[in-house]
């Protein structure tokens, strides 16, 4: 065997043909003149042989995978040929993509490994600097989202993150039916969440999406109800019970300013116990929060009314549902305390969409599960300087195009 076909049998090349080898930088470097191998002369876009027209003389460069710490370069002169439907183009690069100066295997090696390190990790593996790296995956993600459009949802999600230092906030749309995110943008106001409306979906997909899932921000609500009229918002469980929490916890610290020292000592660890779920609690906690009812009646009856609201999600009708509500509604107001009775200002602003949780129980769950996954990115890498560096990750782990994949199978492997 000779030493050209050792060489194609150990770099696993598929479609071309090595025509000579050297070594450079201190045999750190193998070169390799290749060319197409029965696949040459191809038009780009639709893929017929055509005519060479120009043999070129100049030769084009491109980086491959690393061999036993070596860096592999590919060299070759591309044709320009005569194509019958598309004219004179330049012939179709089988290893590599147009404009492109690395490898498909390259480029799907650099993606697998950035979902699981850190760029700079992922670039000393592969021989290269973190910034040439950076730019690198930034182009592969851009070119393969090129053109990519947002299909088949029915079921919206809207969140906001921080980033930089928790300085800055993007908003994260999600499609909670399939767990991934479909858009990222710059900033949490209703500018952001219309963007992504007008420019990301047409009038038929708004059309189709049934369901969307929120916290209780104006500017996503205002933008789902104008943009999406067929769907049904429901506002998160996580931030109502989160509204009333801090409802209650407002009780807790009005009373702790007034209180002297004793009274103090009788309520001290309270906080965390108001804010338990009931089956959660064991026979002592209760014990001990009836016990409030002689020694402060107002953290008392705020309680009762935060364990009174507990079954509003338990509810399977609309109806007994909406009874329940008015009539803790009216308990609150009754109760005369300024923290509750704030809270029910905003469930009446969002009455319906809180109702809307008995037709479907929606949250954002999902999201909630999606932005984990996103703060474990941004820790990883120890934060980031700007969104698009950002986003370029979070399109990459858990973006609704699966960016690897777009790289044919046969083109990944070394």
């Amino acid at each position: 065997m000779s030493n050209l076909k050792l060489l194609s049998k150990i770099l696993r090349l598929k479609g071309m043909k090595i025509t000579s080898f050297w070594f450079k930088n201190r045999d750190r470097e193998l070169h390799l003149a290749i060319k197409p191998y029965k696949n040459g002369c191809r038009c780009p876009e639709c893929g017929r042989r055509g005519r060479i027209v120009r043999y070129a003389t100049e030769l084009r460069r491109w980086e491959d995978l690393t061999l036993m710490g070596m860096k592999v370069l590919f060299w070759y002169a591309p044709k320009e040929i005569q194509c019958t439907t598309h004219g004179r183009v330049q012939e179709m690069i089988p290893w590599a993509p147009p404009y492109s100066r690395i490898t498909y295997r390259l480029e799907w090696r650099i993606c697998a490994l950035c979902q699981i390190m850190i760029q700079k990790a992922a670039a000393e593996i592969l021989k290269m600097a973190a910034s040439t790296l950076s730019d690198l995956l930034h182009r592969i993600i851009n070119r393969m989202r090129d053109g990519h459009k947002i299909r088949g949802v029915k079921t919206l999600g809207v969140d906001e993150i921080s980033f930089c230092k928790e300085r800055k906030f993007a908003t994260l749309v999600y499609d909670l039916d399939r767990s991934h995110i479909l858009w990222v943008g710059l900033g949490k106001g209703s500018e952001t969440i219309d963007r992504f409306f007008n420019e990301r979906l047409s009038k038929g997909q708004k059309s189709r999406i049934l369901w969307a899932s929120c916290d209780m921000s104006r500017a996503y609500t205002e933008a789902i109800k104008h943009h999406c009229p067929n769907a049904t918002l429901v506002i998160d469980r996580f931030h109502v019970v989160k509204a009333l929490n801090q409802a209650v916890d407002e009780v807790r610290k009005d009373e702790w300013r007034v209180l002297d020292t004793h009274g103090r000592k009788a309520i001290k660890g309270l906080r965390w116990l108001l804010s338990m779920h009931s089956r959660n609690r064991t026979k002592g906690n209760t014990r001990f929060l009836n016990s409030l009812r002689n020694s402060n009646r107002r953290i008392h009856r705020a309680w009762v009314l935060k364990d009174e609201f507990e079954h509003f999600w338990n509810y399977s009708y609309r109806a007994s549902a909406e009874k329940f509500l008015k009539r803790w509604i009216t308990a609150a107001l009754q109760s005369r305390i300024p923290s509750l009775r704030k809270f029910v200002g905003t469930l009446r602003n969002h009455f319906e969409n809180i109702l809307s949780f008995v037709d479907r129980n929606l949250t954002n769950a999902v999201g909630e599960g999606l932005n984990r996954i996103v703060k474990i990115v941004k820790n990883r890498a120890s934060g980031y300087r700007n969104l698009e560096s950002f986003a370029d990750m979070i399109y990459l782990t858990i973006g609704d195009l699966d960016v690897p994949a777009q790289i044919p199978s046969h083109l990944r492997t070394l």
